[in-house]
């Protein structure tokens, strides 16, 4: 089952709209392993859509646990991952469409707010929107908090130099 939680851009024209979006078990399970990581035990996220030029703004924030590897024990571990969700969209053809979708690579203002993205249609899929916060703020090198990293470097001369260094001895 493929969980999929879209709203239409018309649907705003009667004002603000706010979502509680809570995926199901099966997707959040199909999700953790799309991303590589054991499990997504809890995800919930609070959006509120609005209407914005021809688009739409979402805004909001998601919660959630999220069962990893440690990168240094290799222990699965829970941690808590949250995150903002602040973005705007245009349907494909409006006048608001960013310049480098229509003309290619053009110099940003990194400054500037972030130009609108581009829907396909006139429906806005809030599951995708989760889904690629959720990825976005996933740790990829994830530490269990109580792990420690002992290394002890090698004494031996290991260059490939020592041989020769060896052989100079002997001499």
């Amino acid at each position: 089952m493929t969980w999929i939680s879209t709203i239409r851009l018309a649907d705003l024209a009667r004002g603000a709209q706010t979502l509680t979006l809570e995926p199901p078990v099966e997707t959040r399970a199909r999700w953790a392993e799309a991303l590589g990581f054991p499990d997504l035990p809890v995800l919930t996220a609070q959006v509120t859509l609005r209407s914005w030029l021809d688009g739409a703004e979402v805004s909001g924030y998601f919660r959630g646990r999220v069962e990893q590897i440690c990168g240094v024990s290799l222990e699965a571990f829970i941690q808590d991952i949250s995150g903002d969700i602040d973005l705007r969209l245009v349907p494909s053809g409006s006048p608001h469409t960013p310049i480098e979708s229509i003309a290619g690579e053009v110099e940003l203002d990194p400054d500037a707010p972030d130009p609108p993205d581009v829907l396909e249609g006139d429906i806005v899929d809030l599951s995708h929107i989760l889904f690629e916060h959720l990825a976005l703020a996933i740790d990829p090198f994830p530490r269990k908090p109580d792990a420690i990293f002992n290394y002890s470097a090698p004494t031996a001369d290991l260059s490939p130099f020592s041989v020769l260094k060896q052989l100079k001895e002997q001499d």
